[in-house]
């Protein structure tokens, strides 16, 4: 027969026991879940990691193929396309020498930041090098782009600058928009294409109303017309070749802001036929 101090140290073992039945199956859930934690965690790490990775590594440039879709301009190609066309120099204005035996058109648009890296950078060489020479002369013709809102007015008023000083004008007003745009669509302001004007001793005024009237805007889109008719629908796209007494010749294509090499190697080689 058990004492009374006996049954209560029986008691107290007995709820022990169920303090530590109770107690040891929480240990082990609080340890799952620390561990389950720690797993999430490391996804979570592990998965990010693959993002940067991605992102350092291709990522960006498949962000940069997907815009070449739907933006043909921001794709210049690293070498001239194979083959030629027939292109017209048309009634477009010119930088150099007229009789110059090599002539090289550009389809430009304005708000092309690829064409306004050509302006900038590969330009100056192409025209020290070989239209002061009397090599090359330049047509320069249009191609604005439809989702480059300012690209049709800001062509149609170098055109309306053309009309007040010619050639060389229209050449210092290409210069200066590009010079002044950001070339992202709309980078630079149409109210500032009469400022232009009035900074080049042109009258700002005339050249609004030019641009009001839309009187080039037929000009602007005929080169259109034949740029998609010579396969040119990125810009720039450039011709090279050697024009006849009606200005047209068998062009060869290159596309892109392209080093000044490319340029040259193109030039030297169409120098070089009889």
């Amino acid at each position: 027969m058990k004492t009374a101090v006996e049954k209560r140290t029986t008691a107290s073992v007995t709820e022990d026991k169920k303090s530590m039945s109770i107690l040891i199956p929480s240990k082990i859930t609080m340890l799952q879940i620390m561990i389950g934690l720690l797993i999430v965690a490391s996804f979570l790490i592990g998965s990010l990691y693959t993002k940067v990775q991605y992102l350092e590594k291709g990522g960006l440039g498949d962000t940069k193929t997907v815009a070449t879709a739907t933006a043909p301009q921001t794709a210049p190609q690293t070498a001239p396309q194979a083959g030629s066309k027939e292109v017209s120099v048309d009634d477009d204005p010119v930088l150099g020498d007229k009789n110059a035996p090599l002539t090289m058109i550009e389809f430009v648009d304005y708000e092309c930041p690829f064409c306004k890296r050509f302006a900038d950078e590969t330009l100056a060489q192409i025209k020290s090098e070989y239209i002061d020479k009397g090599k090359v002369k330049l047509v320069m013709r249009d191609l604005p782009l439809s989702f480059h809102q300012n690209a049709h007015k800001e062509a149609q008023a170098a055109e309306c600058a053309r009309e007040q000083g010619g050639d060389s004008v229209y050449f210092k007003y290409h210069d200066e928009i590009f010079k002044r745009t950001t070339s992202n669509g709309t980078g630079l302001a149409l109210d500032q294409l009469s400022v232009i004007a009035n900074g080049l001793g042109l009258n700002g005024s005339s050249l609004q109303s030019c641009l009001d009237s839309e009187k080039y805007k037929e000009e602007v889109d005929k080169d259109l017309a034949d740029a998609s008719a010579y396969g040119a629908n990125g810009t720039p796209s450039f011709f090279v070749g050697k024009s006849n007494s009606q200005g047209k010749f068998q062009g060869t294509i290159l596309v892109g802001a392209q080093p000044f090499e490319s340029f040259k190697a193109a030039l030297e080689a169409e120098l070089k036929k009889n």
